[in-house]
């Protein structure tokens, strides 16, 4: 059973650490440093792995869990949400997200009332919250840890 609970730690902790780490300081850096074309150019490559990553460490956290058989309730909805959120991100939003930005020329030629990056912006609004929803429910998670 030490070994469930720390397969649980650990997924948890991978998780919630990648989430943030790629969203409060790659993400930024990137954009800081290299034009918007560019930096979204590695981020959407990074995306697939991102979301496998999550996915993932989120199965192996819910399994964990569910052996583990003590207070499950609120941690197995808390990852239900996350994996929900996550998987919504991985294959429906980044899939749409992806090819909105093949049809975009430009992000720093093409004017933000375009079209295509107003559909884009609103992929991207709608995937950030999912984000930050996944990243305040690991981090409850590991406050009940």
């Amino acid at each position: 059973m030490q070994i469930v609970t720390l397969l649980y730690r650990l997924s948890i902790t991978f998780w919630t650490g990648g989430i943030t780490l790629f969203t409060f300081i790659l993400t930024p850096i990137l954009f800081k440093t290299l034009s918007r074309d560019h930096a979204g150019q590695i981020v959407g490559i990074l995306f697939p792995g991102y979301f496998r990553w999550g996915l993932v460490c989120g199965v192996i956290a819910l399994v964990s869990r569910l052996i583990m058989r003590t207070n499950v309730l609120v941690p197995a909805i808390l990852l239900i949400v996350m994996l929900a959120l996550t998987s919504f991100q991985a294959f429906y939003i980044e899939p749409r997200a992806a090819a909105l930005k093949q049809q975009i020329p430009s992000f720093d030629t093409t004017p933000k009332e375009h079209p295509l990056r107003r559909e884009f912006s609103k992929l991207h609004g709608i995937s950030a919250s999912c984000n930050l929803a996944v990243v305040a429910g690991g981090i409850a998670l590991v406050v009940m840890l």
